[in-house]
C-alpha cells in the first residue's frame, strides 16, 4: 500500500508539472505571436510611411515619399483589419502583463486608422497650423544628410513633390463634394503656409539649405553637381507642387469650404465628433460630460486667479487685470532675442530641478529656436519638435516670435516647461529610449497622456520654484485657465452650435492670454475636433493618481520614483495609467 501510495503521489507531481509546462508553453507561445504580429504590422507601417520610416531610423525607403491614393488607404484598411483578426485569436488570459498591455493599445490604434478612414478623416489632411505640405517643410531638418547617397535621395523626395501634392488635393476635392472640409473662417491667412515656398531664385527657398554647406563627408567633387540637380529640384517640382497646391486653395478650396464650424455639421458629424473625443481622451466621456468639467474647473481657476490679483493689491476688476496685462510694455519683450534668451534661460534653470525630480533622465538634449517664418503668422505660440532617430539633431522647443506684442512673457515659464522640460522633449525622448518596449509603442504618441503630462508639467513648476513672482504664476494659471476653457469651447463648438464669437468672447473674458493668441488658438479647435480636450482629461488623471499615490504611500511616497513610473511605459491610454501607478502602489505598501 505504501508503495502504490507513493506512485499515485508521482503520477499527481507528474500531472501537475505536465500541465504546469503546459500552461507556461501556451503563455510563451501567446507571447511569441503577439511580439511576431507587433514586428509584421511595425515593417507594414514603415514601408506604407517612408516618412515615419527615416524619423524611426529604418532609411532604405529615404528616397520614397508616401502614397496616398484612395487605393493606398483601401489596401491598409484591409491589411488593419487582417491583423485585429489576428490579434483575436492570441489568447489574451496567455499574455504576461507588459504584453497584454501592448495588445490593448495595438488594438486601440488599428481600430482608430479604420475609423479615421470610414469617416472620411483622410479628406481632411490640414489643420490651420499643420498639414501634409507644413510637415515637407521640415525634410531639410529631419533626414539624414551625410552623404551623396543621402544628398540623392533627399533630390528624389523633392522631385517626388508634384505627385505628393496631387494626390493629397485629389481628397480635398471629394472632402468638398460631400461637406466634409476645413472651416472657411479658419482658412483666412492661411496662404502664408504655401506661398512661402512659391520662390522665384530658388537659392532662397529653405529646401536649398542642405545645398549652402556640405558635411566634409561628402566628396568635394560631387558637391557641383548635386548643388545643381538639387536646385532644378526645387525649382522645377517643389516650387511647382506650392504653386499648384496655392492655386487649388485659392480657387476651389477655401471658395467651396463650408461655412459652419463645428464637427457635428460634417457628414455623420456627431459620431465622428464621439470618435474624435475616444481617440483623443482615450475614455468614453460623452460631450456634455466634458462641457460640464470644464465649466467647473473654470470656476476653480478662477477662484485662484482672483487671490492673486488680491495679492498684488490691484485696484480694478477681473476684466480690467486682464486689460493690464496684455497692454503693460514691463510684460513683453522688445526684440526676437530677448524673447529667445528668455526661454532659454527659464529652460537651463529647469533643466538644474530635473535630478531632484526624475531618477531617469533622457540622453537626447534639445535646443531653443524660433517658429520657421512661412509659419509663425498662424501658429500657436510654441511648440517641441521631436528629434528625428539616429539622427544628428536635437529635439527643438520652437517659441514663436513673430508679433511680439502678442508674446507675453509671464506666461513663457509655463510655456517652456510644457513643450521643453521636464514636458514634451524630457516625455517623448524617454520614450523613444524604451528599448523593451515594441516600436509601435515607442514612436507612438497618445494626446491625453503627452500633453496631459505637459500641463502636468507647468503645474511641476510650483514645486521646482519656477513661478518667481505672482505675475508668471498667474500665466501658470492664465495658461491653466485655457485648458480649462477648451473643454467648454471644444465640446461648445462641434457639439453644442457656438458661434465663432461666442468662442473668442468666452476664451477672452475668462484667461490673460493676447486676442490674437486667442484667434489662432479658436481657429486651431476649429480645424481639429477634440484634440484640445487631450490636456486638461490627461493633467487631471496624473494630477488624482499622484494624490492617490501620496495618501496611501505617507512617508513612503516618492517623487522621483512616481514620474519614472508614469513615464517608464511610453504613451498609454488613461486606464492603463491607472493601473501602472496602482501597482506601483501595492508593490511599494507591500514592501
Amino acid at each position: 500500500m505504501q508503495r502504490v501510495s507513493h506512485l499515485g503521489l508521482w503520477i499527481v507531481l507528474f500531472v501537475l508539472v505536465a500541465c504546469s509546462s503546459q500552461d507556461s508553453a501556451t503563455s510563451s507561445d501567446a507571447n511569441v505571436q503577439l511580439q511576431a504580429l507587433f514586428e509584421r504590422e511595425w515593417d507594414f507601417r514603415t514601408r506604407e510611411d517612408p516618412l515615419l520610416a527615416t524619423s524611426v531610423g529604418r532609411h532604405e525607403f529615404n528616397h520614397l515619399l508616401p502614397s496616398v491614393t484612395i487605393g493606398d488607404f483601401e489596401r491598409r484598411v484591409a491589411r488593419w483589419r487582417e491583423l485585429l483578426t489576428e490579434l483575436d485569436a492570441i489568447d489574451h488570459s496567455q499574455l504576461d502583463a507588459s504584453n497584454q498591455v501592448s495588445a490593448d493599445i495595438f488594438r486601440s490604434q488599428l481600430e482608430n486608422f479604420i475609423e479615421d478612414f470610414e469617416y472620411g478623416a483622410y479628406q481632411i489632411p490640414l489643420t490651420v497650423d499643420g498639414g501634409f505640405h507644413i510637415a515637407f517643410a521640415r525634410l531639410p531638418a529631419s533626414v539624414p544628410l551625410r552623404t551623396r547617397l543621402d544628398y540623392e535621395n533627399y533630390i528624389a523626395r523633392l522631385e517626388a513633390f508634384p505627385t505628393y501634392v496631387e494626390q493629397h488635393i485629389e481628397h480635398l476635392r471629394a472632402g468638398l463634394e460631400r461637406g466634409m472640409t476645413l472651416s472657411r473662417v479658419v482658412l483666412e491667412g492661411y496662404e502664408v503656409t504655401i506661398e512661402s515656398h512659391v520662390v522665384d531664385d530658388p537659392s532662397t527657398s529653405l529646401f536649398y539649405r542642405p545645398f549652402e554647406r556640405f558635411p566634409d563627408t561628402v566628396p568635394e567633387d560631387a558637391r557641383d553637381g548635386l548643388r545643381e540637380m538639387g536646385t532644378r529640384a526645387i525649382q522645377e517640382q517643389v516650387v511647382t507642387g506650392y504653386r499648384n497646391f496655392l492655386d487649388f486653395m485659392m480657387n476651389e478650396y477655401i471658395p467651396g469650404a463650408r461655412t459652419t464650424l463645428g464637427a457635428s455639421e460634417l457628414p455623420d458629424g456627431d459620431a465622428y465628433y464621439a470618435q474624435r473625443i475616444r481617440t483623443f481622451t482615450t475614455l468614453d466621456l460623452s460631450a456634455d460630460e466634458i462641457h460640464q468639467l470644464g465649466l467647473e474647473e473654470v470656476a476653480r481657476i478662477r477662484a485662484e486667479m482672483l487671490e492673486i490679483i488680491e495679492q498684488v493689491n490691484f485696484e480694478g476688476s477681473f476684466t480690467d487685470f486682464l486689460t493690464f496685462l496684455r497692454t503693460d510694455p514691463r510684460f513683453y519683450a522688445t526684440s526676437p532675442e530677448e524673447l529667445l534668451k528668455e526661454a532659454a534661460y527659464i529652460a537651463k534653470t529647469m533643466d538644474g530641478k530635473l535630478p531632484a525630480l526624475f531618477g531617469t533622465l533622457p540622453r537626447l538634449p534639445y535646443s531653443v529656436a524660433p517658429v520657421p517664418d512661412h509659419l509663425a503668422p498662424k501658429y500657436t505660440t510654441g511648440r517641441y519638435v521631436g528629434a528625428p532617430v539616429g539622427g544628428t539633431q536635437p529635439g527643438y522647443y520652437w517659441v514663436n516670435t513673430y508679433a511680439l506684442e502678442n508674446r507675453p512673457l509671464y506666461v513663457l515659464t509655463a510655456l517652456t516647461l510644457h513643450e521643453a522640460v521636464p514636458g514634451h522633449h524630457l516625455q517623448i525622448s524617454l520614450s523613444q529610449e524604451l528599448e523593451d518596449l515594441p516600436p509601435f509603442r515607442r514612436h507612438s504618441y497618445l494626446s491625453a497622456f503627452g500633453e496631459g503630462w505637459g500641463l502636468y508639467s507647468e503645474w511641476l513648476g510650483l514645486e521646482a520654484g519656477l513661478y518667481e513672482d505672482p505675475y508668471r504664476n498667474f500665466g501658470r494659471l492664465t495658461y491653466e485657465m485655457w485648458r480649462a476653457c477648451r473643454l467648454v469651447v471644444d465640446t461648445g463648438l462641434h457639439a453644442k452650435g457656438w458661434t465663432h464669437q461666442q468662442t473668442l468672447d468666452y476664451m477672452a473674458s475668462n484667461t490673460a492670454l493676447s486676442l490674437h493668441e486667442i484667434r489662432t488658438e479658436t481657429d486651431r479647435y476649429i480645424s481639429w475636433p477634440g484634440q484640445a480636450l487631450a490636456y486638461k482629461i490627461g493633467e487631471l488623471k496624473i494630477k488624482e493618481l499622484r494624490r492617490e499615490a501620496e495618501a496611501k504611500l505617507g512617508d513612503r511616497f516618492d517623487v522621483r520614483e512616481f514620474h519614472d513610473t508614469v513615464l517608464k511605459h511610453g504613451s498609454v491610454p488613461l486606464q492603463v495609467l491607472e493601473t501602472v501607478v496602482r501597482s506601483y502602489i501595492d508593490r511599494v505598501a507591500g514592501s
